[in-house]
């Protein structure tokens, strides 16, 4: 199913609302681990809509093994994102206001794995954060664990 990202207030109206839990997950050397979405073409924080019958902390990390082959422990809370101009329109009609709680792990096991949501999975120093098509929300996430701005709570 194909998916388009929006930020910004002129976003088609939404027709759902979905729970997601990030992690942004770094290594020693502080690297940022980051997959390229398959069905945006874009770098993004491991996530995805929590399951039912699983708390946010496991969400994220379930989320962080399935997208990228990296096994990680919660290290911290980076925030709350709830931006209602944050839309997702999918292909099957559905347009989701997105509600992401983003936390903070380090990895434990595995490596980068690409799979059928990630074609491509990598640790990222933020210097070379802007040579990479980051979506906004994901950019913000980043900035506020990068600049010690959280937790965030918008």
């Amino acid at each position: 199913m194909g998916r388009i990202e929006y930020y910004d207030p002129k976003a088609p109206k939404p027709n759902s609302l979905a729970v997601a839990c990030n992690l942004l997950v770094t290594d020693d050397s502080g690297a940022i681990l980051l997959q390229r979405r398959r069905d945006t073409g874009q770098w993004a924080l491991p996530g995805g809509a929590m399951e039912l019958g699983e708390t946010a902390a496991e969400c994220a990390i379930r989320e962080c093994r399935e997208e990228t082959g990296i096994t990680a422990e919660l290290t911290g809370f980076l925030g709350v994102y709830s931006n209602p101009s944050h839309i997702v329109a999918y292909t099957d009609g559905e347009i989701r206001q997105q509600y992401e709680n983003c936390h903070i792990g380090r990895p434990l096991a595995g490596k980068p794995t690409i799979n059928e949501e990630a074609d491509g999975v990598m640790f990222l120093p933020p210097s070379a954060l802007d040579q990479y098509d980051i979506h906004p929300s994901m950019r913000q996430q980043i900035g506020d664990y990068l600049t010690g701005n959280y937790p965030y709570l918008g």
